[in-house]
């Protein structure tokens, strides 16, 4: 499988390429619009991971370009702009999905075999971590085997943390990942969702600790 990085910023560029090659992906990366159309007339691709603000013009820009002349290719946006204007705009263009910045390694390989997956109609992508099983195509949820319902926001949030089970996170990179660009999100608003998680799922699926933040435990 071939992937076109479309990221300007070197270090995070670098980085993707190393997470997606450790994942065993063949990978060609561009720094702006016209090296990225460049590269897609040049070769075919199975996915593009695209950053939005590129040097000389914006990533949406390359999304519209490859929809216009009927390619398909899924798409993937990397974006700083978490704002939900910003990522309707996104999907509009074209993308497929959407992984606000910071990046996590595990989360983005997810999503790439997600999209994969989609793209050649194959079954649902389920990602299982202890008793929780997670369709990540059809944010379905599966706890101890039996279907739970959740709310947009309960899901994101449990997706989040299933998917990286190996850390703590605290309350401000929580309200990054789930609720991006909405300033006035309070940070209790974390605690209050997580008491929603442990009701519908169990108690201690996620533990707290103090000056460290939630993990999820499986």
């Amino acid at each position: 499988m071939r992937l076109l990085v479309a990221e300007d910023e070197p270090n995070l560029r670098d980085l993707l390429r190393e997470v997606l090659e450790a994942g065993g992906y063949a990978v060609d990366t561009a720094d702006g619009v016209e090296e990225a159309k460049g590269c897609l007339l040049a070769f075919p691709y199975d996915l593009l991971i695209l950053d939005l603000a590129l040097p000389d013009g914006d990533g949406l820009e390359v999304l519209r370009w490859l929809r216009g002349w009927g390619e398909k290719l899924p798409g993937l946006i990397l974006t700083a702009r978490g704002r939900l204007e910003a990522r309707v705009q996104g999907l509009e263009a074209g993308a497929d999905d959407y992984l606000v910045k910071p990046l996590y390694p595990q989360e983005l390989l997810a999503r790439v075999r997600a999209l994969w997956r989609r793209s050649r109609g194959e079954a649902s992508n389920r990602v299982r971590v202890g008793r929780l099983e997670l369709d990540l195509e059809l944010r379905r949820v599966f706890w101890k085997g039996r279907p739970v319902h959740l709310s947009g926001r309960e899901y994101a949030l449990l997706e989040f943390l299933a998917l990286h089970p190996e850390g703590y996170f605290p309350r401000e990179v929580l309200l990054e990942k789930v609720w991006p660009g909405e300033a006035s999100v309070d940070p209790r608003t974390v605690d209050t969702y997580i008491r929603y998680l442990r009701r519908k799922l169990d108690q201690d699926a996620i533990e707290t600790v103090r000056n460290l933040g939630y993990r999820f435990l499986g």
